[in-house]
């Protein structure tokens, strides 16, 4: 069997997606104790749009489908444009662990939209294990501990939260993208469309350009540009597009586990007894969740927009 083929380089490229997605929150809490939200922002966006042009080749082959550009702009509008505009202020008021925990949320939401937007039928492994790696994500938030790193954790949370709505639309959307567009063109079209979103809010006069160059914060968000709007996207997206998107999302319970994990090793959080266990049972969530039944072929049989 070709290795591209493999039932588990799908599995392996959404567990490195989130992965390098865990990593992010502890980037950006570098990132924005120096520099702007905006600035980093349409920094990671400029970054990633310009590696872009290494893959023009293979884009020029690329054409739309009809009634799919506007699709693809609302796409990208939830995400990467709403998205990191919650989510990058989120992190001015909570701590990165307890950010990657509130992404444990958005399985079930898009459970919901897979259910009744995508029409995919959600076995009762699949919501017991949802509802085991949720709780085990809310189990872990309860536990977390305040720091002077989260100075309004509640909005900071809420903040979040609202990130994880607009990642329900993008991620409705992509998966019917996915079975007409390539994961390297979906996420071309998301970091060109994200540096336009951002490039007019550098002249807001809330936006505070950087005066010195402080290469901790600098190397952060060159990791975010190329790292993580191009490597774990693009990941992400060619999961999506061999999976169900209600096994899928499943991977993103694994994000407060890394957040944590990193949180403890990078920041000097602390993990303690109970958050183990907690971190323990989003694990076996997740893992309980991939019923292999309703596993799609690579080929997707997914319903065509009218």
């Amino acid at each position: 069997m070709p290795f591209a083929d493999s039932k588990y380089v799908p599995m392996v490229a959404l567990v490195t997606a989130v992965f390098l997605w865990a990593s992010s929150f502890i980037v950006l809490k570098i990132a924005l104790a120096v520099y702007d939200p905006m600035v980093v922002i349409f920094g990671r966006m400029m970054l990633a749009s310009l590696c872009i042009i290494f893959f023009l080749p293979s884009l020029r082959k690329q054409k739309f489908q009809k009634g799919d550009f506007k699709l693809l702009v609302f796409m990208a509008f939830c995400e990467p444009c709403m998205y990191f505009i919650f989510e990058s202020h989120a992190m001015l008021y909570t701590s990165a662990s307890e950010a990657g925990m509130i992404v444990a949320t958005l399985p079930l939401l898009m459970a919901v939209s897979s259910r009744f937007i995508l029409g995919e039928k959600l076995s009762q492994q699949t919501v017991l294990g949802f509802l085991l790696a949720v709780t085990g994500g809310i189990w872990l938030s309860i536990y977390s501990s305040t720091t002077d790193a989260s100075p309004n954790p509640v909005l900071g949370n809420f903040l979040e939260f609202l990130a994880m709505c607009c990642a329900v639309g993008y991620m409705t959307i992509l998966k019917k993208m996915t079975a007409r567009y390539s994961a390297v063109f979906i996420t071309a079209f998301q970091a060109t469309m994200g540096a336009l979103f951002y490039l007019p809010l550098l002249a807001l006069p809330t936006t505070v350009l950087p005066t010195e160059f402080h290469p901790a914060a600098a190397f952060s968000i060159i990791y975010l540009g190329i790292g993580i709007t191009l490597g774990a996207y693009g990941l992400y997206n060619y999961g999506m597009s061999r999976l169900p998107a209600s096994q899928t999302t499943a991977y993103v319970n694994l994000i407060p586990v890394f957040t944590l994990i990193m949180g403890c090793t990078i920041l000097d959080e602390k993990l303690n007894t109970i958050q183990i266990f907690a971190a323990g049972l989003v694990m076996f969530g997740v893992i309980l969740s991939q019923d292999h039944r309703s596993r799609k072929k690579p080929k997707l049989a997914v319903n065509p927009i009218p």
